[in-house]
């Protein structure tokens, strides 16, 4: 009897071993992908991105923060040679200097953050059909049964991610 019952679990386990991959794939593929990385790695979104970077406010603000960011460079540089001999006005004074050079490069560095994200706003909302589009196909010739936004998945092997083939999808895809 004790026989049997082994016996009958072997072969009950054989079958499972066999069967479990069989469903696995009948569920479909698991894959990750972050559609913002894919439309901004785009050619048409570089291009973009070139365009805005070549405006005369965005080149003007690009020149003010390279001035500030130099500046405040030497500031720190000079505020780490001299902090030891300094006295303590003086101390606070360099270090209200520095707060205040780092406050005006913080707000440059918005004004450039903005108009480069403003531009890719408009990107992504522009290219929304095309991506569904790349994505049903993708979905479908890749037999992918799960699919799941890079940003909310814990961790995923590259294996996994098919960021780069939606991209090249889009790059392929005639301009409109």
């Amino acid at each position: 009897m004790e026989k049997n019952v082994f016996r009958f679990l072997k072969v009950t386990f054989a079958a499972l071993a066999f069967t479990l991959p069989t469903l696995a794939m009948a569920q479909g593929k698991i894959a990750v992908v972050n559609l913002q990385e894919a439309i901004l790695q785009t050619d048409i979104a570089q291009k973009r991105l070139t365009e805005v970077r070549n405006q005369e406010d965005y080149k003007a603000d690009k020149a003010e923060f390279d001035k500030l960011k130099k500046e405040f460079d030497q500031l720190v540089q000079k505020f780490q040679k001299d902090a030891a001999v300094m006295s303590q006005e003086q101390q606070v004074a360099a270090r209200q200097k520095l707060a205040n050079k780092q406050s005006d490069l913080e707000h440059v560095t918005g004004k450039l953050q903005q108009a480069e994200q403003g531009a890719g706003q408009g990107l992504l909302q522009e290219m929304s059909p095309r991506v569904q589009e790349v994505l049903r196909e993708l979905i479908t010739t890749e037999g992918i049964g799960l699919l799941l936004q890079r940003s909310s998945v814990i961790h995923a092997d590259a294996g996994y991610s098919i960021t780069a083939k939606v991209t090249d999808k889009l790059n392929q895809m005639p301009a409109e």
